[in-house]
This record gives structure tokens, C-alpha cells and sequence, in this order.
């Protein structure tokens, strides 16, 4: 991906989700040059992982492949305070995430606000290949049955849980769509396995300056660490 588009799609981010009325820490819109006059002070953001995170998933056509997070609160997998997560998301219309689960992480997804949020599921077999095995899940407290590979819609206000090893895939329609998650920790070097393969981060060409910094550069700005 070219700087410019992860600059544009941040500044975008930021935009909307300011529309929805859910507004972000001011370290969110810090330069690199900023965050080189910070020190150990914000360890905890640089260590857990806290901040923008964007990805096509390798496909190299983020608006079909894509999604846009931002991690406002996390802990460490190897201990610490912390043993939870809090992100938001923007998942634009007809935006797929492909399908992938996680072995250790449990987590609620949350339709915050503008257009539906669509997803199907699959449980994973002992090989962690998906399987049609009957699906319960927790739709704001309420376990409900769902046919494998069948489309969920959430409209906004609705949430689900998933388990660990539980395939999902998720996109927006209707519109571009906020999304919460409430989960415990959040690893994402360690702890995503996708159907299909694909990369979890960027590789970025520099044709730009970056205006944001995102939460895999923080040793690039580590001066007063």
C-alpha cells in the first residue's frame, strides 16, 4: 500500500467516525515527529500495540479486501493489569475481512453505528479447517443457533460473541459501518489463522511523508523511550 492511501484512509477514519459521535484519544492524530519527542511515558501504547492499524490482507485492493482499526486500550498476552482489549473499526460498504479465527482471543463485535454489518461463520475441525458442525452463539446474551455459512446481519446496536477457533468473515452494506470490539487480550502478530492465506500488515511504499503512525512503527520514533 502507498503512504498517501494509509494517510488518506486514516484522515478518513477519523472523519467518520467523529460523524458517528465516538471520538478518539488525542494521541490518535499525532505525526511521527510527535511521537520522537515522546518517552517512556507511552510505553504502554508502543508495547501493546495501541493505535492505527490498516490492511489489505495482501490483496492489493484495500477498498474490496480491507479494514481499518484502532486499538484504544490493550494488554499483553504475557501478563500485565490489563487482561482486555477495546478497538474500533471501520468496515466500509461491501468490504470484506476474510475469514480467520483466533486461538486465544474471545470477543464481542458491536454494529456502533451507520450501515449493516454482514457475517458468516464456520466452527474449525481438529486440522483448523472449517466445518458445517451446528453453530451456537451469543447475540446480546441471547444464545442463538446459526446455520454455518449463512449471512448474519447486525443492524446498529447488535452484537455478537465469538469463541476462539470459530471462524468469521465479516463486511459492511448499506453503507460504511462503526464497529466495536470488547475482547480479552488482542495479539494480532501471534494470534490470527485465516482460511485462506493472506497478510495481516501492510507493506508500504514510501511516496509520501507519513501523517499518522501506525502501531507496527513505534520503533521508528522511539528516540526518548
Amino acid at each position: 500500500m502507498k503512504r498517501s492511501e494509509i494517510n488518506q484512509i486514516i484522515k478518513d477514519a477519523l472523519m467518520f467516525f467523529e460523524s458517528q459521535h465516538f471520538f478518539l484519544p488525542p494521541w490518535a492524530r499525532w505525526s511521527p515527529e510527535e511521537w520522537e519527542t515522546k518517552g517512556e511515558e507511552c510505553n504502554e501504547i508502543r508495547n501493546n500495540g495501541l493505535g492505527w492499524d490498516l490492511t489489505d490482507f495482501g490483496s492489493g485492493d484495500f477498498n474490496s479486501k480491507g479494514l481499518t482499526l484502532f486499538t484504544i486500550r490493550n494488554g499483553h498476552l504475557e501478563g500485565g493489569k490489563k487482561t482486555y482489549c477495546e478497538k474500533i473499526m471501520l468496515v466500509r460498504n461491501e468490504q470484506v475481512t476474510p475469514a480467520h479465527f483466533h486461538w486465544y482471543k474471545t470477543e464481542d463485535i458491536i454494529n456502533r453505528g451507520g450501515g449493516v454489518l454482514c457475517m458468516r461463520l464456520w466452527h474449525s475441525d481438529q486440522n483448523e479447517a472449517p466445518t458445517q458442525d451446528e453453530i451456537w452463539v451469543q447475540m446480546d446474551g441471547i444464545t442463538k443457533q446459526v446455520i454455518p455459512g449463512d449471512t448474519i446481519r447486525l443492524q446498529v446496536g447488535e452484537s455478537i460473541t465469538f469463541e476462539p477457533l470459530l471462524y468469521h468473515s465479516f463486511w459492511a452494506e448499506e453503507g460504511d459501518c462503526i464497529v466495536g470490539e470488547v475482547s480479552t487480550v488482542n495479539d494480532d502478530a501471534k494470534d490470527n489463522r485465516f482460511w485462506e492465506e493472506a497478510g495481516r500488515f501492510p507493506e508500504i511504499e514510501e511516496d509520501v511523508a507519513p501523517a499518522y503512525t501506525l502501531c507496527t512503527e513505534y520503533l521508528k520514533f522511539q528516540k526518548n523511550a
